[in-house]
């Protein structure tokens, strides 16, 4: 499942090696101190002493909640904690060993594919209960849910085990910045739908400018999931087969790994599936007016910032340096991809897009916090008797509070804060406005495993650059889905019967709807 975008979010952290930043100058800061009574942070994009885009100083917030955090408790020391690029290559080493950092910044969906190794702790029974540093009669004060600003994808962060494993201190989206001054050059409007989406972009580049930038990655994880939920949500009622109310309605139509493998036995996401072959002819059709080359993160933004590109699809990180940098010479905005109308493609209803980003900085206790109880004794027992989480937990709930959410999200102007009464930065306004819309209907490069989004990633590349015919790319991916879908089904030991049972219930459904694969009537 889900959302993403850690935190990338939907890029990667910039802390780039396993370096630490204490608090304050002291080198002896948390050396003299016993190793459970040090809890490890690893603070994501919030790392103390980043200074993103290199724009502005370097970020001190974090250090100003744990200075808070060491007064109330006085006994216990923060160390923040950078790692490895490679995160989740670092993250199993570390959970594994039982050294990892005691909090994490990871997307969710990394943490749902190890939940039953319980190297996390679950917190459904903290967000349930106040948070100690809400004020009287505020927002968290009966139950720490209510804090947060954006309730319905903050509860979308629900595993498919029912459980809660992060607090999301932020929200980030993605958006098309466009530059304004060649849009008044050639007369052109933000987009109303697809058709004029790509009459616009025709019209940039016979002016003779690039008229799409965009990341391979983020085409391949943005670009199939919006295009996915164009042509899949008029039929979402026939697809989702298992409603989970403690996500709420934000994740209703969303496929799981369960579901997709399911409905594959049906036929659907193959090449006997119409919808399935239309979703890459729609972004094969598009792919013409981007770059040569999907890849250099860098040179996509040097050509926007040097006018050679009109339009560039990021995400609210980029109003960071954006916003800061004194020598773009022209006006920019920010629209959302518009909606695919049925004039257009027949599967396509023309609904507003859906969202693709949602919880930002996902910060998940590890089991290392537990570490004050014995190892051998089980699970739910270890999380009752110890005394080091709730110090762990506390940290977080500091950490989620107005003021402070004030003081660590809007040093940079990337992220929106997710508590109530800390507003966000003006000039991310519009991804306010994106984040109000109906979650996507899946996450393609989220789902599976390293080995699936390889694949995926590089069969995808080649079909858009006319390496493969359509019916080989098809082909691949029927490969690849087949064996990322047995791997999830064997290693989680699930059991695909409810999902029958309800795919039985929607027999007259299913001859109502047109254009469905054979297997599936």
């Amino acid at each position: 499942m889900i959302l993403t975008i850690a935190a990338w979010a939907l890029f990667p952290t910039r802390a780039g090696t396993q370096n630490t930043i204490r608090l304050g100058t002291d080198p002896s800061h948390v050396a003299n101190f016993p190793k459970d009574k040090i809890i490890r942070v690893h603070a994501g994009a919030y790392l103390p002493g980043l200074m993103p885009d290199n724009v502005g100083t370097p970020l001190q917030g974090m250090n100003k909640v744990a200075a808070q955090f060491e007064k109330l408790y006085p006994d216990m020391r923060i160390e923040f904690v950078g790692v490895p690029a490679g995160m989740r290559e670092w993250l199993v080493t570390q959970l594994s060993s039982g050294e990892a950092p005691d909090i994490v910044a990871v997307n969710v969906e990394d943490v749902w594919q190890d939940v039953q190794k319980h190297w996390f702790v679950p917190l459904n029974r903290f967000l349930n209960a106040p948070n100690p540093f809400a004020e009287k009669n505020q927002p968290g004060s009966e139950k720490w849910w209510d804090m947060f600003k954006y309730p319905i994808p903050t509860r979308g962060t629900c595993a498919p085990d029912g459980n809660f494993y992060c607090v999301t201190l932020d929200m980030i989206e993605t958006g098309i910045f466009y530059n304004k001054s060649i849009f008044r050059q050639l007369g052109l409007n933000q987009p109303k739908d697809w058709t004029e989406f790509l009459n616009i972009q025709k019209r940039v580049q016979q002016a003779g400018y690039t008229p799409m930038l965009v990341d391979k990655g983020a085409f391949t994880d943005w670009g199939v999931d919006l295009t996915f939920y164009q042509v899949y949500s008029d039929i979402s009622d026939l697809l989702d087969l298992r409603y989970d109310p403690t996500s709420g309605d934000y994740l209703k139509g969303y496929l799981d790994w369960d579901e997709i493998a399911f409905l594959k036995t049906k036929g659907f996401f193959s090449a006997r599936d119409p919808r399935w072959v239309q979703t890459w002819r729609i972004l094969k059709e598009w792919r013409q007016y981007m770059q040569k080359t999907l890849g250099n993160s860098d040179e996509m933004l040097k050509a926007f910032l040097t006018r050679r590109g009109a339009m560039l699809w990021s995400s609210s990180m980029l109003v960071n340096r954006l916003s800061r940098d004194r020598d773009i010479d022209f006006d920019w905005g920010i629209f959302y991809p518009p909606p695919i109308p049925r004039s257009f493609n027949k599967f396509c209803g023309g609904r507003e897009q859906c969202v693709i980003g949602g919880s930002g900085m996902q910060y998940e206790v590890t089991s290392s916090a537990l570490r004050d109880t014995d190892p051998n004794l089980p699970f739910e027992q270890r999380m009752q008797q110890s005394q080091r989480l709730k110090r762990v937990v506390a940290f977080l709930q500091l950490l989620a509070t107005p003021r402070n959410a004030d003081t660590v999200v809007n040093e940079m102007v990337q992220f929106l804060p997710n508590i109530k009464g800390a507003d966000f930065n003006p000039r991310l306004a519009a991804f306010d406005g994106f984040l109000q819309r109906h979650y996507s209907m899946t996450k393609w490069i989220y789902t599976f495993g390293n080995q699936f989004n390889e694949t995926f990633l590089r069969m995808f590349d080649l079909y858009l650059n006319d390496g493969m015919t359509e019916a080989e790319y098809l082909d691949w991916m029927q490969r690849n889905l087949d064996s990322a879908c047995e791997k999830i089904v064997t290693r989680k030991n699930v059991d695909l019967t409810p999902l029958a049972k309800e795919w039985d219930k929607r027999a007259l459904l299913r001859k109502q709807i047109k254009d469905l694969p054979p297997e599936a009537y």
